[in-house]
């Protein structure tokens, strides 16, 4: 066993400049969510790189977003397969990019998706080739890779087909990205989002106040009630977002619509909190306001569970013994697919990305050195995912 970690880490290191090439063509496929033909080729590169390696893949089509792609090394080695979890789709505009963005300066990239979470697919693809030059075979090897999970798989099969793929699986590295500090992450909120419209009677403020009805006042006593509901000790926020009302400062608005964030950190609390939050919504204060409430989207809770914090501590025991030191485990508050490779029974951890700061920006950026540190204790863990499976009974 030695040996084969040996020969991975000397792949790694003897294969940074192709690490960073196949990273950089990640970054410079533009892939935005919300632009399903730019994911498509963002699967399509992926796929390509998977099946040069000898997996076998398939492109899901989920809906109207972009595909989620599906790759298995090995699927005729017996045992369950070890999971590599992620998305491929980004978060910001193409048009906020010029073409080609990918940039490394002083160890840092720099790009769309650099940190979120192309690095982390980075990190897999480069594992997999360092296990391959280490004559590592034992078991299969499942890349489950989303294309609209920055949507929240909004109007998409993206979240069902994500579960369905990963159950049987052994364990699931999920890739999203890991904070500057080197955490890994063993719980995550959920959330949904929801949109609150308003509708009542325009008239000139001067001369027919009376006879106007104002959708912005009924949902000023919506925001007050909800903003309630915000519970630190339990984990429940609400976060009205965004609204839009009105016309002229003059006319008694017609029209008020809202978006709301809510999140919670158990399925139970999701389900009392949804039921609150449509109750407050639909309850009227201005009379003759007429309300519509309408889910745009949710995410599951990436629940703790004792195998997936078992997961975790293996990890964690790998990296101290190899040594890379310890590695914290943290809880965070936005969420991710883990949640559903967690849902179909797999003991999954999370945050085993790309290391760096400021996702969802045009600051993003990752520490490049994290790509091989990772690439390298990833080999390391599958090398001995034996002592794992063994910890089981």
């Amino acid at each position: 066993m030695e040996q084969m970690m040996e020969k991975a880490f000397a792949y790694v290191e003897s294969h940074r400049e192709e690490a960073i090439a196949v990273y950089r063509d990640m970054i410079n496929t533009k892939s935005y969510a919300r632009e399903p033909e730019g994911v498509r080729n963002m699967a399509d590169l992926l796929q390509r790189l998977l099946e040069a390696e000898g997996f076998v893949c398939k492109q899901i089509d989920v809906g109207a977003n972009g595909p989620t792609l599906v790759g298995i090394l090995g699927e005729d080695r017996p045992g369950k397969p070890i999971l590599f979890s992620g998305h491929m789709d980004t978060v910001l505009s193409n048009e906020t990019y010029p073409d080609n963005p990918f940039r490394i300066e002083d160890g840092k990239a720099y790009g769309p998706g650099v940190l979120d979470m192309k690095g982390g697919i980075a990190i897999a693809l480069n594992t997999v080739k360092a296990l391959k030059a280490a004559g590592w075979a034992e078991r299969p090897i499942k890349f489950l890779i989303s294309g609209d999970e920055e949507i929240n798989h909004t109007g998409s099969r993206g979240a069902k087909v994500f579960e369905e793929e990963a159950r049987g699986g052994l364990c699931a590295f999920n890739l999203e990205t890991s904070p500057v500090n080197n955490c890994l992450c063993v719980f995550r909120k959920g959330n949904t989002r929801f949109n609150i419209s308003v509708e009542g009677r325009e008239v000139h403020a001067g001369n027919d106040y009376e006879k106007g009805i104002n959708a912005i006042d009924e949902m000023a006593f919506k925001i007050i009630e909800l903003r309630g509901m915000t519970n630190m000790e339990i984990g429940t926020t609400i976060n009205c977002g965004v609204i839009k009302g009105g016309t002229v400062s003059n006319a008694v608005p017609k029209h008020c619509e809202m978006e709301v964030d809510m999140r919670f950190c158990s399925v139970e609390e999701m389900n009392k909190a949804k039921a609150k939050a449509e109750e407050l919504a639909m309850r009227t204060h201005v009379p003759g306001t007429k309300t519509t409430f309408r889910y745009l989207n949710i995410m599951d809770v990436f629940e703790e569970t004792p195998e997936g914090y078992r997961f975790y501590e293996f990890i964690d025991k790998i990296s101290q013994r190899i040594g890379m030191g310890p590695i914290p485990a943290v809880r965070l508050g936005g969420g991710s697919d883990a949640a559903y490779t967690t849902m179909a029974g797999v003991p999954t951890v999370c945050s085993c990305g790309i290391r760096g700061e400021w996702n969802h920006t045009t600051r993003e950026y990752a520490v490049v050195e994290s790509l091989f540190e990772r690439s390298k204790l990833y080999a390391a863990v599958i090398l001995h995912i034996d002592e794992f499976v063994q910890g089981e009974k």
